[in-house]
């Protein structure tokens, strides 16, 4: 179960703050993981009015990236269009408590979610029969898992899904990859146990001067970096800092495992048809394939993993989708509805 610091704190907070019955549009708030502190930001329409009710959106941010950069981008764009729009750091990473830090552990991604939705289900201007939840690339993935087990999520929204486990799994590509990084997964543990210093490794090259030296060429790693490591997209909480002992739990997890039996809410995927190694192309057909619900494919040409991260070209297409997606499965029913659905 979720605790919060205090659940009526962030109420106080977003009251405190309004100018003239509205509030401005995005608001810093605090709710816990178990007995992790989770920071969020809280998008909030323009004409926000704290005695009407609103549909919500958890908006679940990639591996190595903070609520500040796609997540919010997202985020932000939903509150434009009417929605209370929650982004959040994971916890271990950014804002958000936990030690050690810069751990990617899958349970806790999925349990954060769990918990943004408790913390929703707080605020007296969210309807709790209408939360849906939207993420991109390996927060994608998380959003997928945690709705399968989590069905006060009423939709899900991915953009450039990732199987974060699948992709670890393969890695460079080699067979063996999984078993390899196992064993030097044990090495650290050990050394670490010894008193040794934590294996911190980055996600991507630390900058495109890094990346040319080590001679780098896919194409997708050389977006993330230009998208995390450049004035792009950069941002003093996304470290680039990844705790390797936390790739184990990574490898044995399967984003989509369960899906057809489990995920029954409306399901919308877009991805872009430039398709690169990270494999959001393939993990965003597989769901689609995969998946027995209601469920919607849109593919936005021209556009690259990484394009559909911050290019407003595309994003807004992605944006537009999402918004016909979510405006159709959190809709407020009429009484009759209601009393149909019960």
């Amino acid at each position: 179960m979720c605790g919060f610091w205090n659940k009526n704190w962030a109420l106080a907070t977003i009251q405190s703050l309004m100018v003239g019955g509205h509030a401005e549009d995005m608001q810093p708030v605090r709710f816990r993981n178990r007995s992790l502190d989770v920071a969020g930001n809280l998008h909030l329409p323009a004409d926000f009015d704290p005695s009407n009710t609103y549909a919500a959106i958890v908006c679940v941010h990639p591996g190595n990236a903070v609520k500040e950069q796609t997540a919010g981008l997202y985020a932000a764009k939903m509150a434009q269009r009417g929605y209370v729009a929650l982004a959040f750091d994971a916890s271990y990473q950014g804002e958000s408590g936990g030690e050690p830090r810069y751990l990617e552990e899958p349970a806790s991604r999925v349990e954060d979610i769990r918990c943004a939705v408790d913390y929703l289900t707080t605020l007296k201007f969210v309807d709790e029969a209408r939360i849906g939840v939207l993420g991109i690339c390996a927060g994608g993935g998380y959003a997928v898992n945690a709705a399968m087990t989590e069905h006060r999520i009423a939709a899900v929204g991915v953009v450039s899904p990732i199987n974060i486990g699948r992709a670890r799994r393969e890695g460079d590509g080699h067979r063996g990859n999984a078993v390899r990084l196992l064993e030097e997964v044990g090495q650290q543990r050990t050394i670490e146990a010894r008193g040794g210093q934590p294996g911190i490794r980055p996600w991507v090259p630390d900058s495109p001067e890094d990346a040319h030296a080590a001679g780098v060429t896919d194409a997708d790693v050389l977006e993330a970096v230009d998208y995390y490591r450049t004035p792009r997209g950069e941002h003093p909480n996304s470290t680039n800092q990844l705790r390797f002992v936390s790739v184990a739990s990574v490898i044995a997890f399967d984003a989509f495992h369960l899906v057809e039996e489990l995920l029954t809410q409306p399901l919308q995927v877009i991805v872009g048809n430039r398709v690169g190694s990270f494999g959001s192309y393939r993990d965003g057909y597989e769901l689609f394939r995969r998946t027995t619900s209601d469920k919607s494919l849109q593919v936005v040409e021209g556009a690259g993993h990484y394009d559909l991260y911050d290019v407003l070209q595309y994003v807004d297409q992605a944006v537009q989708t999402l918004s016909v997606f979510f405006n159709t499965n959190l809709a407020v029913r009429n009484p009759a509805e209601e009393l149909a659905a019960r």
